[in-house]
């Protein structure tokens, strides 16, 4: 406790001289804590005519979940207090949260062999001055490996790219239904289910008993963590009173969402490639190339499927929904004006890692090959019923037509460039991607004999 309290420091909130727009700080000189950078960054936003929303800190996981005690918290305390602190500052109209890290936000489960759990920053999250619980969400969407032997191919989805099978994974898949124990087991997708196993809070039991509560383990599982009420479980044993938590009392906020422009970005969105970082790593299973068109399949997912009200249930308690999608911050979006970032390296040393990396600016002005191909079509005349472009993939930074030419001219540039084919079925143009798994399997047998000749 005494090393957290020193991090933070003692800086108070009348420790701070405000002249205009230029904000000082007037007490121990010695004191660099944490309380004084974030209540210097408050007395800056209420100088400068106030802001919507404050964030009190972000992905402080090694922190938060510091114990001084079985069951004590010491730096989620501090927050708390830093909370009441920035209050006073910015006012009453400003939602104040916390942007947990999406393997921190629904409690704490050491792997000490204590079989405790904890839901540790329910204080926090429970607290008068808390507007919102902050998640910075980058939870795996996908599994998908080379070829078409992996499991999720073998289960019939198409493609990486599918926004279905992407959507299937919100709320399903690796953190929901299953984990997996090792690196080996990862590599051999030996899959283990995520139960309860009751009393003893094994995240690994045979089966759920009749009062088992397997979304305590389940880090995507949001909409349980937010209807039910918490039991710590101090040893495995669940305790009789529920934490400060009231189910479904704050929004969530995704207070950064992303993926990084990287081949199979999607299995693993949290990670980044930056060659002078001692955490740069691709992705699980990535061959390591540029690919724009996964980070837009993901957001995409993303976006629409929160939108759907069925996912998106609405508080009794606060009258809108759980998943507040208006405030939800994709990552990233810089201020450094595109494209001078990331091309000039003589000024920005990080502009080489804009190329497989989370931002979004000079991307998200591209455009989907299956938009443009539907465009094509539709400006040719074509009804729309009769255009099948969800089996394309891919994303186009920009397309010239330089002369007058037919759709199916303007069309074949693209379809040699991506990889795709247009077949006629059933009274529609489908485009479908080459060297997709096989659909059918057509044995000598079940072909017409020709007039003369073997088959």
């Amino acid at each position: 406790a005494a090393q957290v309290s020193a991090l933070f420091g003692e800086a108070a909130v009348g420790d701070f001289a405000v002249a205009g727009e230029a904000v000082s700080y007037t007490g121990p000189a010695d004191d660099w804590g944490l309380r004084r950078m974030v209540l210097h960054y408050a007395h800056l936003c209420a100088a400068a005519g106030g802001v919507d929303a404050f964030l009190i800190g972000s992905e402080m996981r090694g922190l938060t979940q510091v114990r001084d005690g079985a069951a004590s918290y010491p730096a989620v305390q501090e927050f708390q207090m830093l909370a009441t602190d920035v209050r006073t500052i910015l006012g009453a109209g400003v939602s104040l949260g916390y942007a947990a890290d999406w393997s921190e936000y629904f409690g704490h489960q050491p792997a000490d062999g204590s079989g405790d759990v904890f839901f540790h920053l329910d204080p926090l999250w429970a607290d008068p001055e808390i507007d919102f619980v902050g998640i910075d969400n980058y939870m795996p969407l996908s599994d998908w490996r080379d070829g078409f032997t992996h499991a999720d191919a073998q289960e019939g989805w198409p493609a990486i790219y599918d926004r279905a099978y992407l959507q299937g994974n919100i709320a399903g898949g690796e953190g929901f239904e299953w984990f997996y124990a090792s690196a080996a087991d990862r590599s051999a997708q030996i899959r283990t289910p995520i139960r309860d196993g009751g009393e003893a809070g094994s995240a690994t039991g045979p089966s759920d008993p009749p009062n088992g509560k397997p979304w305590v383990f389940r880090y995507k599982d949001l909409r349980a963590w937010w209807s039910n009420p918490h039991f710590d479980r101090p040893g495995g044993v669940e305790s009789t009173t529920p934490t400060a938590w009231t189910p479904q009392s704050r929004p969530i906020w995704f207070t950064e969402l992303g993926c990084p422009a990287i081949d199979r970005g999607t299995n693993q969105p949290n990670v980044f490639v930056d060659p002078k970082s001692s955490e740069s790593v691709t992705p699980h299973f990535s061959r390591g190339w540029r690919d724009d068109a996964i980070q837009r399949a993901y957001l995409e997912a993303t976006w629409l499927w929160w939108g759907e009200a069925a996912n998106n249930p609405v508080s009794p308690v606060y009258g809108a929904q759980m998943v507040h999608v208006p405030e939800c911050a994709a990552w990233t979006w810089d201020a450094r004006p595109y494209p001078f970032f990331p091309e000039l390296g003589d000024v920005w040393t990080d502009g080489a890692n804009w190329r497989l990396g989370h931002w979004l600016t000079g991307r998200l002005g591209a455009v989907s090959l299956a938009a443009l191909v539907r465009h094509l079509c539709l400006r040719a005349g074509m009804p729309e019923a009769m255009i099948d472009v969800s089996g394309l993939w891919g994303a186009v930074e920009g397309y010239v037509i330089t002369a007058l030419e037919s759709p199916r001219a303007s069309i074949a540039p693209l379809a040699r460039h991506f990889g795709f084919d247009a077949v006629e079925t059933e009274g529609v143009i489908r485009f479908i991607m080459r060297g997709r798994a096989a659909v059918a399997t057509i044995a000598p047998d079940d072909l017409v004999a020709p007039r003369d000749g073997d088959v």
